[in-house]
């Protein structure tokens, strides 16, 4: 049986109804998604339970995950900080393998039980924090962006990022985008002097892994008051 057929049917068993007791009503399965954040160091996966039959009685949870899907194999816990925790850390990361991982969230409670499983590559699920420190320097018509990698990556220098900026002067609705650069700075000329300017930046797997970060906050003239953006959609 080829690999990709055993994922769809690892991916249709996540969808189908769990062994959910009906003496309370229905025990939804949890909602589970996992990111590697902190790629190559663990990855991070967290669920919500849709519904809850009696809020009043505490529900728990048992998170595990093996490797590969064609035959059960060993499983390991997911570390959870609490078995009523909603979320687990997966501490092993197979570099560049194309096995993949197999979670196992089970919902446990009173009135019965419900599993989800997940499938997925480390490497398909990679998605770095923002950029922090964003700041502008300003120098007549040219004003440089700066900024550090997210605290949360790793190894930067060997797993490196690269980034995108967005900007658009103040009064604009409009956000011009450059990059991919993989560098942490860029520099904007021609600008108008007296302009503010809202500029940010997201960062991204360099060799295009996974999904690039969110926006990081606005970046701030340094030695200037730190005024809040308020950003429109």
């Amino acid at each position: 049986m080829s690999q990709q057929l055993l994922l769809s049917l690892v991916l249709w068993a996540s969808c189908s109804p769990g062994n959910a007791g009906t003496a309370h009503g229905t025990l939804s399965q949890p909602r589970v998604r996992c990111r590697a954040s902190r790629y190559p160091v663990a990855m991070d996966c967290s669920w919500t339970p849709l519904q809850t039959p009696n809020a009043t009685r505490a529900m728990s949870f048992i998170a595990t995950y093996r490797l590969g899907i064609a035959t059960p194999k060993q499983s390991w816990p997911c570390l959870q900080p609490t078995p009523q925790a909603t979320q687990c850390i997966i501490p092993h990361v197979h570099l560049f393998s194309m096995v993949p991982y197999v979670l196992n969230v089970t919902a446990v409670h009173p009135s019965g039980t419900s599993s989800s499983l997940l499938a997925f590559v480390a490497e398909q699920i990679i998605k770095p924090d923002p950029p922090e420190g964003v700041r502008l320097r300003k120098s007549g018509q040219r004003l440089q962006v700066l900024w550090h990698p997210p605290a949360s990556w790793p190894f930067p220098d060997i797993f490196s990022l690269k980034y995108r900026v967005r900007y658009r002067r103040h009064g604009s609705s409009r956000f011009h985008q450059v990059g991919p650069i993989e560098t942490t700075n860029f520099t904007l000329r021609a600008t108008q002097p007296n302009a503010k300017y809202c500029i940010q930046v997201s960062a991204q797997d360099l060799t295009d892994y996974g999904k690039p970060s969110d926006w990081s906050l606005p970046g701030q003239v340094e030695g200037a008051p730190q005024k809040p953006w308020r950003l429109r959609p």
